[in-house]
C-alpha cells in the first residue's frame, strides 16, 4: 500500500494510492496515520480493505506528511563512505545515531523553510524506515517483522548550528520543514529490497546527489537491530538512514540554500518531493 495524508495543512485526511492512480479517501476506516495507526497489526486491517471500495478524491489536493506525528524522529549520520569523505570524517566503526527534534516533520510538498540567523542550509535524500512494533533487544533476522514501511526523506540541516553551536547535532537538525517525509508511507511489502533503491536531489534542476542505498555503510536490518540494543522503537518512529555524497558542505566551494531555491528529491518506489526555499518570517 501507498499511504498518504491529503488536504489543507493541519486538516489533512488519510488516503491511498490506489494500483490504478485513482487517490482514495480512507478516513472513514483510518481517521488519521501516525504512531500506533501504522503499527503492522493496524495495516495488516488496513489491506483487508477493498481499495474500489473507497471514495476517489477528485482533483490534486495538497498532499501532507504521510504520518500525521513521529514518536521519534532518528537519524544516522555518516552512513555512506563517500558523504562521510567528503564531509572529512572518518567512516564509523558503529553506526552514528542522533534525533531530529519531531516539530521538525513535513511534508513533501511544503517549503523549506531557513532559520533565522542561518546561512548554511543544506540537502540530504535519505531512505527513511517507519518502525510498525515494538523493538527491543531484537536481531536482524527479526528486523524485517517490525518494519511498517518506508518513506523518502529529505535531512535539511544546517551546517553552522550542527557543528559550531556546541553539544549535538540536533540543533542543526530540527527547525521547522527541516524533516520532510513523503509523499507515501509504502509498506515494507512493496520494498522488497531496500539495499537497492536510488537516490537523487536536484537544486535547481542541478542534479546535487546520485546513489543508491546498496552503498550504505550499514544497512536497515543492521540499523534498527543496533539502535533496538539501546533503547525500545515504537510504532510510527522514523529512521533516517544517512545521505549519499554530494551535499552543498561537500561541494567545492560549499554551496548552500537560498530563498527561491527549488529543491526535488526521489528515492526509487517511494515518490518524489518538490519543495520551494523561503526565508523564516
Amino acid at each position: 500500500m501507498k499511504l498518504l495524508r491529503f488536504g489543507p495543512q493541519d486538516h489533512e485526511k488519510s488516503g491511498l494510492l490506489a494500483a490504478d492512480g485513482t487517490l482514495r479517501d480512507l478516513s472513514g476506516a483510518c481517521p488519521d496515520l501516525g504512531g500506533d495507526t501504522v503499527s503492522t497489526e493496524a495495516l495488516a486491517r488496513l489491506k483487508s480493505l477493498d481499495p474500489a471500495a473507497l471514495p476517489i478524491v477528485e482533483g490534486s489536493p495538497r498532499l501532507g506528511a504521510p504520518l500525521s506525528h513521529v514518536p521519534n524522529f532518528y537519524c544516522i549520520g555518516l552512513n555512506y563512505a563517500a558523504h562521510a569523505a567528503e564531509t572529512g570524517a572518518e567512516k564509523p566503526a558503529e553506526p552514528l545515531i542522533f534525533s531530529k527534534a519531531s516539530t521538525a516533520l513535513a511534508g513533501p510538498q511544503d517549503p523549506i523553510i531557513i532559520p533565522r540567523g542561518s546561512t548554511k542550509t543544506d540537502w540530504e535524500v535519505e531512505l527513511g524506515i517507519v518502525i510498525g512494533k515494538c523493538a527491543l533487544n531484537i536481531t536482524e533476522d527479526q528486523v524485517p517483522d517490525h518494519i511498517a514501511g518506508y518513506v523518502a526523506v529529505n535531512d535539511v540541516s544546517e551546517r553552522d548550528f550542527q557543528k559550531h553551536r556546541g553539544g549535538q547535532w540536533i540543533k542543526g537538525k530540527s527547525a521547522p520543514s527541516f524533516g520532510k517525509i513523503g509523499p507515501w508511507l509504502v509498506t515494507a511489502d512493496e520494498i522488497p529490497d531496500p539495499q537497492a533503491l536510488g537516490l537523487r536531489l536536484w537544486v535547481n534542476d542541478a542534479l546535487r546527489q546520485n546513489s543508491s542505498t546498496s552503498d550504505m555503510i550499514f544497512p536497515v536490518v543492521t540499523l534498527v537491530a543496533y539502535m533496538s540494543q539501546f533503547f525500545e522503537l515504537r510504532p510510527g518512529d522514523v529512521i533516517a538512514t544517512g545521505t549519499p555524497s554530494g551535499v552543498g558542505a561537500g561541494m567545492t566551494p560549499p554551496q548552500f540554500l537560498r530563498a527561491g531555491d527549488q529543491v526535488m528529491l526521489e528515492v526509487d518506489g517511494l515518490g518524489q518531493q518538490l519543495s520551494s526555499v523561503v526565508d523564516a518570517p
